[in-house]
């Protein structure tokens, strides 16, 4: 079996049945064992030289052998070499590819320049390299029309695309990562979990100035409808984050406090509202109206009024 199949295969198989071995038992991720591992290169490295020199000892042993072989016995061991795979149809392949003619035929297309001795021969161009050179102008009048005549997509546009579609996962990531949130994002937290957190972060570090149950002390109380800074979500955010007012109002807590922490102990303060605590404080501030709230209710009564009078 071995005489069947030249050096030239069975090296070069038999070093990528191991190179594959080798990439499916060690893993390195996403990239090659012998990358991630140069020890994996060397290994390699000395296969293939192991692999080449079992091929040149047991070639050398071979010919060895042949002579001592008597004429009968070399008859048979070169005629069962002789049964190699010759590969026939790429030698023919090659030899088209190469456009030459054979020796036999040269005088055909020997020059008349003599060079002390030396003649040129008058080949044509190799098949392969004028069929490269013809494939190059179909694709360079193709690209001509489809780029520079019908304004196809280029890599600019291709770029503007992937922009595009990159600034719309940011957002739609931002909106699932809490901790990304601003006071232009930031959302009104009911979930359970994220109260429970806002509560503990209230009793540590907010309880001194407005009570446990939001009534108020040295802060102001957070039960009623009266704020100072603003009563949404995003005001409530804005001055735990910045800070109340300059000089008599609390610390802004965004060096100790994370952008989720501070929207859910912004929610939890929320709350409070409607709620009756132990020793309520006076009340500070304006009363807030949700300017959302109050401005769908005046779309709604112009709408009635405009409703009325055409009617």
């Amino acid at each position: 079996m071995r005489h069947l199949i030249p050096s030239w295969i069975r090296v070069p198989v038999a070093f990528f049945i191991i190179f594959g071995a080798v990439e499916y038992f060690i893993d390195s991720g996403d990239k090659p064992a012998f990358v991630e591992y140069p020890v994996v290169l060397l290994f390699l490295f000395l296969v293939l030289l192991i692999l080449i020199a079992i091929e040149a000892i047991v070639g050398a042993l071979e010919n060895v052998m042949l002579h001592k072989l008597d004429k009968e016995a070399k008859a048979r061991f070169l005629a069962e070499k002789e049964k190699t795979i010759k590969f026939t149809w790429l030698k023919n392949t090659y030899i088209k590819l190469l456009g030459q003619k054979p020796i036999e035929e040269e005088h055909d297309i020997i020059l008349d320049h003599n060079y002390d001795g030396i003649k040129e021969l008058d080949n044509n161009l190799p098949p392969w390299w004028l069929y490269g050179f013809y494939a190059s102008i179909i694709f360079g009048a193709i690209y001509l029309i489809r780029y520079h005549i019908f304004d196809g997509e280029n890599q600019f546009d291709e770029l503007e695309t992937e922009l595009a579609d990159a600034r719309i996962a940011i957002e739609a990531y931002k909106k699932t990562a809490k901790n990304l949130v601003d006071v232009n994002t930031v959302t009104l937290l009911t979930e359970a979990g994220d109260l429970a957190s806002g509560k503990t972060i209230f009793e540590t570090n907010c309880v001194a100035c407005h009570m446990a149950d939001g009534g108020g002390g040295i802060g102001p109380n957070l039960t009623d409808e009266y704020w100072i800074l603003g009563g949404d979500i995003k005001s409530v955010f804005k001055t735990v984050s910045e800070g109340g007012r300059s000089g008599k109002g609390m610390i802004a807590w965004k060096q100790q406090l994370k952008p989720l922490e501070m929207a859910q102990v912004a929610s939890y303060v929320l709350t409070f509202q409607g709620t009756t605590p132990a020793n309520p404080k006076a009340a500070e501030g304006n009363i807030w109206v949700d300017k959302i709230s109050e401005e769908s209710t005046t779309e709604s009564v112009e709408t009635v009024i405009d409703s009325t009078i055409t009617n």
